[in-house]
C-alpha cells in the first residue's frame, strides 16, 4: 500500500517507565577505571546515577523484554552482566546529552511543558485538560507533579537533541537510486549440492583412530556434575490471586484511564495519486495538477468510474490495482494535507485534488467507523488484573526481606519459607552448573549458588535469588552426582561416524572445486541442477546466507556464470547463474521511503559519534556493583 505514514509531527508520549537503548560499548576496562564511585552506581561529570535510578531502569528494560516475548523470556536473559551494562550505558548517555544540552543553553519553557501536558488524552475530560484526572493519574503512578514534570521536561530536552541530528541529514538521490537498483536486481540461479555422504564409502580410518580421538578429547564425552534440588518460589503473580479488589477502586481506575480505552473514529478512503518528484520544476508540478484536474472533472460527471480511473491513472502502485482503496485508518495516520481533507469529508464525497509532498490526491471517502469508548464492564477484567498486580507487587516487597531472612536463618529446611510464601516445596530434575530445564532454576546466579561449597557440601539453603522481576527462588540439594566419563564402548560408533564424515567432507569439497573449475572452462561435468529460480537480495526464497552472498558476488558479465560455496554440513554447493534481471526505475515513493530510512540510520550514527565525543571529554566512573545483582 502507498506509504503515507511516518511524516506526521512526533507526539511526545507520556510513558513513566522509559526503556533505555544502549548507545555503544567502550570495553569493560574503560568503564571501571576508578573504584571511588560512592553512594551510587555511576558518576557522569557532576551527575550521579543512584542505585534507585539504576534499579528502576533495569526493571523497565526487563518488563519490556517480557512484553516483547509475551512473558516467555528466559530468566538468564532478564538479568545478566550484559543487560545491566547496557542499562547503565543508556543512563550514562542520557546524562551526557542532558549536560551538553544545558551547557548549550537549551531549555523547555513552562509554556511548552504546559502545552504538551494539556494535549495528552489521559489528562483530558470531554476534550479539555482536567487537573483532577492529571492528579489521579500521577497518584496511581506514585509520582508527584514536580517529579513528573521534571522528567517530562528532561525527556523533551533530549528529544530536541535527537531531532537536531535526525532532521539535518541529507541523502543524495543518486545514493538511493543506486541502492534501490542493487537491492532490486534479480538473478536466476540453479544449484547442485555435493554432500559428504556420497564419499563416506571411500573413507578408510586407521584401526585406532576412534580410540585416539576419544583419549585426546575426553572433555567432549564427559558427563558434567549434576544435582537435583528442592526449591521454593515467592512470586508476585502467585500473590495476586490472593487479593480481592474493591469495585470502587475498579471504577476509580476506569475513570482515570478512560482516555486509554477510547477507540478513535476511523475512515476508509480511496485515492488517485498523480505523483510529483520532490525536486520537480514548477512546470512539472503544473502539468501534474492539470492531469489531476482533468481526472477530477471526469469524476464530477461520473463518480462511479472512480475505481476504473484509479486503476488506469493512479501512480500509487500499492493501491491502484485495488481501485485506489487505502483501507481504514485513524486521524494522524496519513500526511497532514491528506488527513485534514479526509476527516472533513462526508461519506461518498470526492475531493478536488489535494496537494502533498507526494503529489496530487483525488480522494473518495468510502465509509466511517464511529469512535467509541470501551465500557467499564468490557474493561473490568483487565483493570482488576492490573490492580491485583499492583497490590501483589506491594505485598511482594513486604515479604521479600522476611523470605530471605527465613531461608538464611532456617538453612536446614525450606518448609518455613514455603509457609511464608504460601507455596509448596518443589523438586527439580537433574541440573548442571550451566543449565536447568526448569526456566525458574535456569538462572546463572542461582546455579552458581546451588553449586557453591556451602550449599553443595554443607547442605544449606541457597540465598533467595531474584530470577525474574517479582520472582524469588531459594533451593537446597537433594542428590548429587560427580562428573564422569561416558564409556568408550558407548561412544565409539559415534566417533567413527564423526571422523568418517569429516574426511568425506574434505573429499566432497575437493570434488566440488574440481567440478566448478571445469564448468568455468566450459567442460561437461554432468551436474544435476535444481530447477532455476529468481532471487534478489530482498527475497532469498529459502537460500542460506552463504549461498546468497556468493550468488551476488559472482561476475555475471558472461552467462551462464558459475560459482560455489562450502555448505554448513561440510559439503559443497555448485551455483549456476543463468539470467540477470535489472529492476525497473524506482518510484518516488520507494525513493522517499529509502531516503527516510537512510536519514534515520545516518542520524543515529552521527548521534553515536557525538555521544562518544562527549564521553571522552567527561569524567565517567562506574561502580563494579553494576554487574552484580544485589
Amino acid at each position: 500500500m502507498f506509504n503515507l505514514i511516518g511524516n506526521n509531527k512526533r507526539l511526545i508520549q507520556i510513558i513513566i517507565g522509559l526503556i533505555v537503548v544502549p548507545f555503544m560499548f567502550f570495553g569493560i576496562d574503560s568503564y571501571f577505571r576508578a573504584s571511588d564511585v560512592t553512594q551510587g552506581m555511576a558518576t557522569v561529570g557532576d551527575y550521579r546515577i543512584s542505585q534507585q535510578e539504576f534499579n528502576q531502569a533495569l526493571r523497565d528494560r526487563q518488563e519490556a523484554i517480557q512484553r516483547m516475548l509475551e512473558g516467555r523470556a528466559d530468566a538468564a536473559l532478564l538479568d545478566n552482566p550484559e543487560l545491566r551494562l547496557a542499562v547503565i550505558e543508556g543512563l550514562v548517555r542520557q546524562k551526557l546529552l542532558l549536560n551538553s544540552a544545558l551547557r548549550s543553553g537549551l531549555a523547555i519553557s513552562d509554556q511548552q511543558l504546559q502545552t504538551v501536558i494539556a494535549e495528552q488524552q489521559a489528562f483530558q475530560d470531554q476534550g479539555k485538560f482536567s487537573f483532577e484526572r492529571y492528579n489521579q493519574y500521577l497518584r496511581t503512578q506514585s509520582m508527584t507533579p514536580a517529579i513528573f514534570e521534571a522528567r517530562l521536561r528532561q525527556d523533551m530536552l533530549l528529544q530536541y537533541v535527537d531531532d537536531a541530528y535526525s532532521d539535518s541529514v541529507f541523502v543524495p538521490r543518486t545514493v538511493t537510486e543506486r541502492l534501490l537498483r542493487i537491492s532490486g536486481q534479480q538473478r536466476e540461479i540453479s544449484q547442485s549440492a555435493i554432500s559428504p555422504e556420497r564419499f563416506a564409502a571411500y573413507v578408510k580410518l586407521d584401526a585406532d583412530a576412534a580410540q585416539k580421538y576419544y583419549d585426546s578429547r575426553q572433555d567432549e564425552y564427559r558427563i558434567p556434575e549434576q544435582v537435583r534440588v528442592e526449591y521454593v518460589t515467592l512470586s508476585a503473580d502467585a500473590l495476586a490471586s490472593q487479593f480481592q479488589v474493591d469495585p470502587a477502586a475498579i471504577q476509580k481506575a476506569y475513570e482515570v484511564q478512560r482516555a486509554q480505552h477510547e477507540v478513535k473514529e476511523t475512515r476508509q478512503a480511496s485515492h488517485i495519486l498523480i505523483t510529483v518528484d520532490a525536486g520537480a520544476t514548477a512546470e512539472a508540478k503544473q502539468k501534474a495538477r492539470a492531469k489531476a484536474d482533468e481526472i477530477y472533472g471526469q469524476l464530477k460527471q461520473n463518480p462511479g468510474k472512480f475505481a476504473d480511473l484509479a486503476k488506469a491513472h493512479s501512480q500509487d502502485p500499492g493501491s491502484a490495482a485495488n481501485g485506489g482503496d487505502l483501507g481504514f485508518f485513524g486521524p494522524g495516520t496519513m500526511v497532514k494535507p491528506f488527513d485534514t481533507a479526509v476527516f472533513q469529508m462526508k461519506t461518498g464525497e470526492i475531493s478536488a485534488p489535494v496537494e502533498s509532498q507526494y503529489g496530487f490526491h483525488i480522494i473518495r471517502l468510502t465509509a466511517i467507523r464511529a469512535g467509541q469508548t470501551k465500557s467499564l464492564e468490557e474493561m473490568r477484567g483487565q483493570i482488576e488484573a492490573g490492580l491485583r498486580k499492583e497490590l501483589a507487587g506491594k505485598k511482594f516487597a513486604e515479604l521479600a526481606e522476611n523470605f530471605n531472612n527465613i531461608v538464611f536463618e532456617q538453612s536446614e529446611s525450606l518448609n518455613a519459607a514455603a509457609q511464608l510464601a504460601k507455596s509448596t516445596v518443589q523438586q527439580s530434575d537433574w541440573i548442571t552448573r550451566e543449565h536447568a530445564a526448569d526456566a525458574r532454576l535456569n538462572n546463572p546466579k542461582l546455579l552458581q549458588s546451588v553449586f557453591s561449597e556451602d550449599v553443595l557440601k554443607n547442605k544449606r539453603n541457597t540465598e533467595a535469588i531474584e530470577v525474574a522481576p517479582g520472582v524469588l527462588v531459594a533451593a537446597r540439594i537433594m542428590e548429587h552426582k560427580a562428573s564422569s566419563m561416558r564409556p568408550y564402548a558407548d561412544v565409539s560408533a559415534e566417533i567413527v561416524r564423526k571422523l568418517t564424515l569429516r574426511k568425506a567432507a574434505q573429499l566432497a569439497i575437493q570434488d566440488g572445486r574440481d567440478r566448478l573449475e571445469k564448468l568455468k572452462q566450459g567442460k561437461d561435468t554432468q551436474v544435476a541442477w535444481s530447477a532455476p529460480q529468481l532471487v534478489s537480495r530482498n527475497e532469498a526464497k529459502g537460500l542460506i546466507e552463504p549461498v546468497m552472498r556468493q550468488v551476488f558476488k559472482a561476475d555475471t558479465s558472461k552467462l551462464p556464470a558459475y560459482s560455489g560455496v562450502e555448505s554448513p554440513d561440510g559439503g559443497f554447493i555448485l551455483l549456476k547463474i543463468s539470467k540477470v534481471v535489472e529492476t525497473e526505475k524506482a518510484t518516488p515513493e520507494q525513493q522517499n521511503a529509502l531516503s527516510d530510512a537512510l536519514r534515520q540510520l545516518i542520524g543515529q550514527e552521527e548521534m553515536s559519534a557525538y555521544v562518544a565525543s562527549l564521553r571522552k571529554k567527561t569524567d565517567v566512573k562506574l561502580s563494579k556493583d553494576v554487574l552484580e545483582k544485589k
